[in-house]
């Protein structure tokens, strides 16, 4: 691979941006496999159908907070069995607590080989706080259709 040296008094333009076809294929893909938390906020608030957003953390951490209407499904359990109760027509978003943690990635490994479609939710657990966005404590999954209006973050 040749490396090419546009300018160099841009750090930016050191290396030639991709042609925007490649452009296009990439930035495209990667809403293929992610889902931000203001997307997910506006699914859950609006109650979207085909859309289970799966915790993948323990039940401890679970409990002392999580997305409302997230169902806890840790990485670790995931099997079959444990999943059987997902509808196979429902797009996953799993999540864990962000950058640093992989239980999502774990989880989206497991639920895809057992032939479900899944995305990963950027940031995780933590990104959502730091949006502003309810947080739910406790057993119980929550909803966010009977909380009215929350922080946007306008994306």
């Amino acid at each position: 691979m040749s490396v090419t040296f546009v300018d160099s008094e841009s750090l930016v333009r050191q290396h030639l941006a991709a042609d925007p076809p490649a452009a296009l294929r990439y930035f495209s893909s990667r809403l293929v496999y992610e889902a931000d938390g203001a997307d997910v906020y506006e699914d859950l608030r609006n109650g979207a159908l085909g859309v289970i957003l799966i915790d993948a953390r323990t039940p401890e951490t679970y409990a002392r907070g999580h997305v409302p209407g997230a169902h806890n499904l840790p990485h670790r359990t995931i099997s079959v069995e444990s999943s059987a109760w997902i509808p196979r027509d429902a797009v996953l978003v799993t999540y864990c607590d962000g950058i640093g943690c992989n239980a999502s990635t774990k989880a989206a490994i497991k639920l895809s080989a057992l032939g479900f479609r899944v995305k990963e939710m950027v940031g995780g657990f933590d990104w959502w706080e730091r949006d502003g966005h309810p947080v739910v404590q406790g057993d119980e999954h929550g909803s966010l259709t009977d909380r009215p209006g929350a922080v946007r973050c306008g994306c």
